[in-house]
């Protein structure tokens, strides 16, 4: 029999792991973002309470498909027959005992305390027995269990905390022998990205180090909003990657003429874009569907000044509010599952399925449909998505009709080993960036 837990009069309130549950239970129950949701949680934490509830949270929604198997093997029963808070507190016991250093004796305590306050005395018995369980074997000796039977993607997956589809996907476009790399760089997060918005702000304004191939974006650590550029406007957080893609777009010929943000929101790419626009002689429109996103593009290209002021409208891009072959340039950076971006949102891999992509695909070819009509004729496209998963990257752009494929990598000539054919295809562990796939295509001249 598991010994008892103790009495509530002695239950002790952690405020870490208090922050990382509500954290947690917002991503499970109503699909928030861990990265949002803990950064307004962490404001009123201690340095070295954040710092744990961040490693808590983030470790926890890495491993959540693992976790879960771990769960079910302890408790007997499948995770979705126990309450969901109960299980996201087993989530995060589970992190502690198997991925933390913390002592298995206040891995189970604190747990027991947070379950007890949290959701209530009565589950306090379930998740003592459970954890306990847990902790007869270390993560290596429950990848063993787990493994069983497992071929060698599957060992994979459990190993990196992925889902297969995710590994199939993976070995689809990377050779062999780099896999395993990059499934391991999904788990380390990145250091924060900083950019400048051009011509309203300078590298240098930003500290830390400069950007390996971006020449307007910044490594730093630390509070970005306490930068003067960043808190006026005139610089960003956005990944290097992003800045890559957009650069691209600007590098290519082109008649004159406006440039198009065909899906803008939240807006980073637009205001680097916009900068680009008016170092051109040129102005960029910024279109986004939902009106809060609209108001956040906005907000990012608050400082920019006449002449050539950018323009935000709410419009929907498979239906759209100009003529056909308005702009000379279109970025089409299109909805997609995000999975270029599992170091920012962990829990994106176990919240997306293989059957979203359907569904998005096809909203992405219509896009894409609409950005090469949007440009005149000889206009240029650039058809990005934040995954690599090649439904959404090169499936997508071999149905193209009225265009033409151009060379890509040509236009980033100082990012090493980018190419994939035609087109660029960034990784983490190859460039410490997302994993951006960028396609460009030229209109067909009537």
């Amino acid at each position: 029999m598991s010994p008892k837990p103790p009495r509530s009069r002695n239950r002790q309130r952690d405020a870490a792991r208090t922050a990382a549950f509500r954290v947690l239970r917002a991503v499970s129950a109503d699909g928030a973002y861990a990265n949002l949701e803990l950064a307004r949680r962490r404001a009123g934490l201690a340095p070295a309470d954040a710092g744990f509830a961040t490693e808590l949270v983030s470790g926890t929604c890495r491993a959540l498909g693992s976790y879960d198997q771990i769960i079910e093997r302890a408790a007997g029963r499948p995770v979705r027959s126990l309450q969901p808070a109960v299980v996201d507190a087993l989530r995060l016991g589970t992190h502690q005992l198997l991925a933390m250093r913390v002592p298995t004796h206040a891995a189970l305590s604190t747990t027991v305390d947070l379950a007890a306050l949290e959701v209530g005395e009565r589950v306090t018995g379930l998740v003592n027995a459970v954890l306990r369980r847990v902790a007869e074997r270390d993560w290596a000796g429950w990848l063993e269990v787990l493994g069983e039977g497992e071929d060698d993607l599957g060992r994979l997956a459990l190993a990196h905390q992925h889902p297969r589809w995710v590994v199939e996907a993976w070995a689809r476009v990377l050779p062999a022998d780099e896999l395993a790399a990059a499934l391991a760089a999904d788990n380390v997060a990145p250091v924060p990205n900083l950019v400048v918005r051009p011509g309203l702000a300078t590298v240098a304004e930003l500290g830390g180090e400069p950007a390996r191939w971006s020449p307007y974006g910044a490594y730093r650590d630390g509070d970005p909003a306490t930068l003067p550029a960043v808190a006026e406007g005139r610089a960003g957080v956005q990944d290097e990657g992003s800045q890559l893609v957009a650069l691209a777009l600007a590098r290519a010929d082109a008649p004159d003429g406006e440039w198009l943000d065909l899906c803008a929101g939240p807006g980073g790419k637009s205001a680097l874009l916009a900068g680009l626009a008016r170092a051109a002689g040129t102005r960029l429109v910024a279109s986004e569907l939902q009106p809060h996103r609209a108001r956040l593009v906005a907000e990012n290209l608050r400082a920019y000044p006449e002449p050539n002021r950018p323009v935000t409208i709410v419009a929907d891009g498979t239906r759209p509010a100009w003529r056909e072959g308005s702009f000379a340039r279109v970025l089409a950076d299109v909805p997609c599952t995000g999975l270029g971006a599992l170091r920012r949102r962990p829990e994106s891999r176990w919240r997306r399925r293989p059957e979203d992509l359907p569904g998005l695909v096809d909203l992405q070819r219509r896009l894409l449909a609409t950005a090469i009509a949007s440009v005149k004729p000889g206009g240029v496209v650039a058809y990005v998505t934040c995954s690599p998963h090649p439904d959404e990257t090169a499936d997508v752009v071999a149905g193209v009709a009225g265009a033409t494929v151009i060379e890509a990598p040509s236009l980033l000539p100082e990012v090493p080993e980018c190419g994939s054919g035609p087109f660029v295809q960034l990784w983490p562990h190859r460039h410490g960036t997302d994993a951006m796939f960028l396609a460009m295509l030229r209109r067909a001249d009537r």
